[in-house]
């Protein structure tokens, strides 16, 4: 993290201490060098092509663009990344377009308030939800939920959290630790949680959102001690009938 592409301690330091969205602005052009990127083995883990085909798909939070490149290989008509970080869509510019499947388009928006009408068949995002704190979350799944057709999906991958008997469970409380005094102290706040996103409270508000909700296994991550899977894929279908990729519906915007 710290060799010749990665970002230097001291950009890290200037980064925290901006708003998220400013410090994603700065941390863009070696974003991709960073442990926070998406690694691949969490990309190739999350196999969506079961629940095809999709005609339009939408990567949330989309940084970079690596979710997105997935996504031309399921979506046939079009694939749309949004993202709040213009420096982040920059970089998701630079990318090479997909070999397979439409070239994607790179939207500046927030999450929480998203530019589109009910225009996908499919919604995925990987790793951006620490960055809403739990009461955000209704609303940010009211705005998925808008954005996708009748019978359309919301799908993400969710790690099982660590036991206390872990190192990683006190890596992760202890950097939440520190996030939370650094708001306390500093503005603008810098939202990055670990620990924030509960898979019970999530599947709860998932379904008062309108949706049906599905657990599946990705296997490629084993199982815990207990027999647990170690991580788990969340589908969330929003009601109604999906129709045939590629017949036109009511309200579609192609992005």
């Amino acid at each position: 993290m710290f060799g010749p592409e990665g970002p230097t301690l001291r950009e890290l330091a200037v980064q925290a201490l901006s708003s998220v969205e400013h410090g994603y602005d700065l941390l863009a052009p070696k974003f991709d060098h960073t442990p926070f990127r998406t690694s691949d083995r969490v990309l190739d883990a999350t196999a969506l092509a079961p629940l095809g085909p999709f005609a339009d798909g939408l990567d949330l939070c989309c940084g970079t663009g690596a979710g997105a490149e997935m996504l031309a290989g399921l979506c046939h008509r079009s694939v749309t990344g949004v993202d709040f970080s213009t420096g982040m869509l920059d970089a998701a510019r630079r990318r090479p377009r997909p070999a397979d499947g439409p070239a994607p388009a790179w939207v500046r928006g927030d999450a929480r308030a998203l530019p589109f009408t009910a225009a996908f068949d499919l919604v995925v995002s990987f790793g951006a939800f620490g960055h809403f704190l739990p009461r955000e979350l209704p609303g940010l799944f009211t705005q998925v939920h808008s954005v996708l057709r009748p019978g359309g999906r919301f799908v993400f991958p969710v790690p099982a959290p660590p036991r206390p008997t872990r190192r990683d469970f006190w890596l992760l409380s202890g950097f939440d630790a520190v996030m939370r005094v650094r708001n306390a102290l500093w503005r603008p706040p810098f939202v990055m949680y670990y620990r924030a996103f509960r898979l019970g409270a999530v599947t709860r508000e998932l379904t008062r959102a309108g949706f049906t909700v599905e657990l599946g296994v990705l296997p490629g991550f084993g199982r815990r001690a207990d027999g647990s899977p170690r991580a788990r894929l969340v589908v969330a279908r929003k009601a109604g009938a999906r129709r045939t990729p590629g017949q036109p519906a009511a309200g579609d915007v192609n992005s």
